[in-house]
């Protein structure tokens, strides 16, 4: 199972940067011929430029970036961060782990 996952993780990786691509492609083209507005007829649908926003991860040192903007105090900062870090949910499970050989 856990090499048909990695192959099948590796096949998505692929599959989304192809689609990336792709989407990149005809979105130049749509832009460059003045068609941004139209829809493109496809076999089951059609494709339609749009806007999406994308969010970037919320890390620890983005919450930090933040704090630093609106606490002056640099302690209390750290106290806020250690807060977070240390009163997270922590579920324990037990799992199978493979190692693959070298």
């Amino acid at each position: 199972m856990d090499t048909q996952l990695k192959m099948i993780n590796e096949k998505t990786k692929d599959m989304r940067d192809a689609k990336h691509t792709s989407a990149a492609l005809i979105c130049e083209y749509m832009k460059s011929n003045g068609i941004q507005d139209k829809k493109i007829e496809i076999h089951d649908g059609d494709l339609k430029i749009y806007e999406k926003k994308e969010y970037s991860p919320l890390t620890y040192s983005y919450i930090e970036e933040c704090l630093d903007k609106i606490i002056t105090n640099k302690s209390q900062v750290e106290y806020i961060l250690k807060f977070l870090k240390e009163n997270r949910e922590i579920k324990t499970v037990q799992d199978i782990r493979r190692n693959f050989k070298k």
